[in-house]
């Protein structure tokens, strides 16, 4: 099985755009490609999927057991001919300062997976040989294979960089990007800006593609992935047998809520969902029988005065909510479905009102990192007392949250109450991985399919 690992030194050094490229130049080649994330990014997922016409998957070692991360990347590789790995933050960076979980290290090692690291090289020369055989030596157990270069000024800024790193530390550069503002996708507050945004055209994928073609050595790149040595593992998360469609459940998907792991959709699909989408910023409707929803994140900040406008649709969900439909929301979802939605510059736009709490954003207020929460009720996906790892990335915080019931405590920051849950609602601003504990999906699916049940009755 084919497999390679681009990882960074740190963020910020264009490993999506070295990826994204990679991913692009080998489909051209007419390979089978199949995108990969470390971590719970959402946003640079978006791209590998436009790039390769294939669903990009999560990998996140901290969220997730060695057996399910083995188990969904099997899954996800049949009929595939190569996997490519984007990394998280920089190589080693992940939940503990003193170890390597959740980080890509991590990931790359439970894979057995070649690593190329990708170097910011606008600003040195010799010095980066110094700066990748600390990396190299930092962890020895990894397959550390190579190097990509980006931000390249010159034919002699190439020469000095790639003879010092090979001389003194014997790794190989394997190509490079040169320093163009043209080669660089556009960010925003919480990392670059989701492909369902359409922030970069067909031209600009061209243009990057073929200078991947150009300046990256992609048959060298391709001897070296299939070294990579991946476990077997038996399938726990997947029934053996799909089960058929036996509910509805209505997805919330537009440019507002687009944050969205492919397998949580996946496992639900596995147990017998059926999945609905849904715009709440253009459907004035929910899809015709159902009997669940799930609003994901996303940015409903800023599409708050046209997410306000649909009366609508935010009556049907208010709805939903008064009648115990199973309704699961997640960071944007616990948005959308307070009262109001406050942007950076103060405006309020008043939303579904499912559960009485506003949240504003705050560029001051940034909450991020992953999270153990104990669910404190019965609920649409989880059962009192039940303990799941969770992550949280948001700029916006809640204010006059009056709740009679909390969704959570987390079992870190002094058991903090977190999250809301009223009827058969449950609010939060922890995004779960259905891979996590084995029944979640299930759970979701059985609670649909019990309010299904009480509806015909």
């Amino acid at each position: 099985m084919k497999a390679i690992v681009i990882a960074g030194t740190t963020s910020g050094v264009g490993k999506t755009t070295i990826a994204v490229g990679l991913m692009g130049a080998l489909r051209r080649r007419k390979l089978k490609v199949q995108p990969f994330k470390a971590g719970p990014d959402y946003i640079d997922p978006s791209y590998h999927t436009g790039v390769t016409g294939e669903p990009s998957r999560n990998l996140d070692t901290w969220l997730l057991p060695d057996s399910a991360v083995l188990e969904l990347f099997a899954r996800a590789m049949m009929g595939k001919d190569i996997a490519v790995i984007e990394g998280v933050m920089g190589l080693f960076d992940g939940h503990s300062s003193k170890g390597d979980d959740g980080s890509t290290a991590e990931l790359a090692k439970l894979l057995g997976a070649p690593v190329i690291l990708v170097v910011d090289s606008r600003k040195g020369a010799r010095s980066l040989a110094a700066m990748v055989a600390g990396y190299k030596s930092f962890d020895t157990s990894l397959k550390l294979c190579g190097v990509i270069l980006n931000g390249i000024g010159s034919e002699r800024h190439l020469k000095m960089c790639q003879e010092a790193i090979e001389h003194y530390t014997g790794v190989s550069v394997l190509g490079y990007l040169p320093l163009r503002e043209n080669l660089s996708l556009p960010e925003r507050h919480l990392g670059l800006v989701p492909a369902v945004e359409h922030p970069a055209n067909q031209e600009f994928f061209d243009l990057l593609i073929a200078q991947c073609e150009a300046t990256l050595q992609i048959p060298e790149i391709i001897r070296l992935s299939e070294k990579a040595s991946v476990p077997e593992m038996e399938p726990l998360l997947f029934p053996p047998v799909l089960k058929p469609p036996i509910v509805k459940i209505a997805v919330a998907k537009d440019k507002a809520f687009s944050f969205y792991y492919q397998d949580n959709l996946d496992l639900l699909e596995a147990w017998g969902a059926e999945i609905m989408p849904f715009s709440p910023l253009q459907d004035t409707d929910l899809p015709e029988n159902v009997s669940g929803i799930y609003i994901g994140g996303g940015f409903p900040e800023l599409h708050a005065a046209d997410l306000a406008s649909n009366f609508s649709i935010k009556h049907k969900l208010k709805e939903a909510v008064k009648r115990g439909m199973p309704v699961y929301g997640e960071c944007g979802g616990l948005m959308y479905l307070g009262r109001s939605i406050s942007d950076f510059h103060g405006n309020e736009f008043p939303m579904v009102e499912a559960i009485p709490v506003s949240s504003r954003l705050d560029s001051h207020r940034l909450s991020l990192g992953y999270r153990t929460v104990q669910a404190l009720n019965d609920g649409p996906v989880l059962r009192n007392g039940e303990v799941v790892r969770g992550h949280e990335f948001h700029w916006s915080i809640l204010d006059d949250s009056q709740m009679p019931a909390n969704a959570y405590k987390f079992l870190e920051n002094n058991e903090r109450l977190e999250g809301f849950q009223i009827n058969n609602l449950l609010a939060s601003y922890v995004h779960l991985h259905f891979g996590s504990l084995p029944y979640l999906a299930q759970c979701f699916v059985n609670n649909c399919l019990k309010f299904q049940a009480q509806q015909g009755s």
